[in-house]
């Protein structure tokens, strides 16, 4: 029985040619071929004294270095359709700068490979997409309407145009009263009439804000000492008189 084993450094003859290249910093389109066959027939001795069968790919190589060695070292040049001379080494080197265009895109795949293997993958995607594709079939949707449906549908349009037809609705209404313009229309009054009960002025004018408006004008005068205040008849009644000579600065 035999059995082969692939040496993880060097996949195949070209993968060993191209590191005694890189090794020793050679010129890929100028090989030393005497130098190179020797380190390939070396390597396969070594092989072949660990009792590891030696793939046949690699005696086609050395097979191949020989030959052109011999080629160069007894040179019977050959020419080509224009006259001019062949290398022997021209072949060799075409396959190995393709083979190492090859392992230059390998390598670029498996680190893309590697990256997508630590991204995190998503769920079960077919069934999300069937489950997609399910809510939004509208054959299968319209294949089960019948009268009742629709009449339900409508019934429930319906009450939400009314929810919405009813909804209470706030308005901002501005009040044409400000505290400036009724301390003002006060002390004309107090001009005119130099005493005024709290219930007359509210009677003018009952107007809830509007009332709100005249207290608050009357406790602004009072601070200013424009006006005093008396206690008069009645409940919550008093009396604005208005203070002679006191200058008025609204």
């Amino acid at each position: 029985m035999s059995f082969e084993i692939k040496l993880p450094l060097f996949e195949g003859p070209f993968d060993l040619l191209l590191f005694f290249i890189e090794r020793d910093e050679l010129d890929i389109q100028n090989i030393p071929i005497s130098k190179i066959t020797n380190d390939f027939l070396d390597y396969l001795h070594r092989l072949e004294e660990m009792n590891l069968e030696v793939a046949s790919e690699f005696i086609l190589v050395a097979a191949t270095l020989m030959r052109i060695k011999a080629k160069l070292l007894l040179p019977r040049p050959t020419f080509d359709e224009e006259g001019n001379e062949l290398d022997p080494r021209d072949e060799l080197i075409r396959h190995l700068l393709e083979y190492k265009r090859y392992k230059e895109v390998v390598g670029q795949l498996v680190t893309m490979e590697a990256g997508q293997i630590e991204k995190e993958k998503r769920g079960n995607i077919a069934k999300e997409i069937k489950m997609l594709a399910g809510a939004s079939n509208l054959e299968a949707e319209l294949q089960d309407v019948d009268l009742y449906k629709l009449l339900k549908v409508f019934q429930n349009v319906m009450a939400r145009y009314e929810i919405e037809k009813n909804k209470p609705q706030h308005h901002v209404t501005p009040y044409p009263y400000t505290i400036s313009g009724q301390k003002k229309v006060l002390l004309d009054a107090l001009h005119k009439i130099p005493k005024m009960s709290f219930t007359d002025i509210i009677t003018q004018d009952p107007t809830k804000i509007l009332v709100i408006y005249n207290f608050l004008a009357i406790l602004e005068l009072l601070q200013l000492q424009l006006i005093t205040l008396r206690l008069g008849e009645g409940f919550n009644n008093f009396w604005v008189e208005k203070i002679e000579g006191a200058v008025q600065e609204i």
